[in-house]
């Protein structure tokens, strides 16, 4: 993302897994406001940490005082293993948790088949007490099955998704948000990758990271 990045070698069930570090710059004597570890697309169909709106998650997280980790799930790029349909990634993320952030605040972010992975992740770490602020972005709920959001994290949840989503229909969204009477931000036009879009995005989630 920038000339700060940092490769990193974590390891996971199926072996090593890539990932990149962003930390924000601070003043002297402040410290991060915690680490943010961020969930990408379908492997299957091209996701890899490097997909734009992942990028766009991390440049936000950083804004805002987060160390933002991203990485690629097993069978991706430098990722050992192969694609395991949700079960492994979930592995995958609470490896990367576990390493990158063994104590102290974190983050969960994810968009599209990561977020499906992050709803997972939420809801096994939530009882840590851990969990500052969630991100679901093009949550893929009409592919998977997505974990509800615990009821006390719903203020500190963030879900957007595009209007004119033809990958993730808006309303398999609604479907898996109405029985739990969580907020949806809708993107009026938007579509699955936030073309055009993205610094939009990343308003977004600025003001929700910004926010009390």
């Amino acid at each position: 993302m920038n000339s700060q990045t940092e490769r990193l070698t974590l390891t996971g069930g199926a072996g090593a897994i890539e990932a990149l570090r962003d930390a924000p710059g601070l003043e002297a004597g402040r410290s991060p406001r915690g680490v943010a570890v961020i969930a990408h697309p379908h492997p299957l169909f091209g996701g890899t940490m490097d997909n734009k709106v992942v990028q766009t998650l991390a440049r936000a997280f950083v804004q805002c005082g987060y160390t933002a980790v991203r990485f690629n799930f097993r069978g991706v790029g430098a990722s050992a293993g192969t694609h395991d349909a949700g079960r492994g990634e979930f592995e995958d993320m609470l490896a990367v948790v576990r390493q990158v952030a063994p104590q102290g605040p974190i983050a969960l972010a994810g968009f599209s088949f990561g977020a499906f992975v992050a709803s997972h992740a939420l809801a096994t770490l939530w009882g840590e007490e851990r969990v500052q602020k969630v991100v679901l972005v093009g949550t893929a709920a009409s592919r998977f099955e997505v974990a509800a959001v615990p009821a006390e994290a719903h203020e500190r949840t963030l879900v957007v998704h595009g209007e004119a989503d033809d990958t993730v229909p808006l309303a398999s969204v609604m479907d898996w948000a109405r029985p739990q009477i969580l907020p949806v931000t809708v993107v009026p036009g938007g579509g699955h990758f936030f073309h055009g879009q993205l610094p939009l995005l990343k308003s977004l989630v600025v003001r929700h990271l910004t926010s009390q």
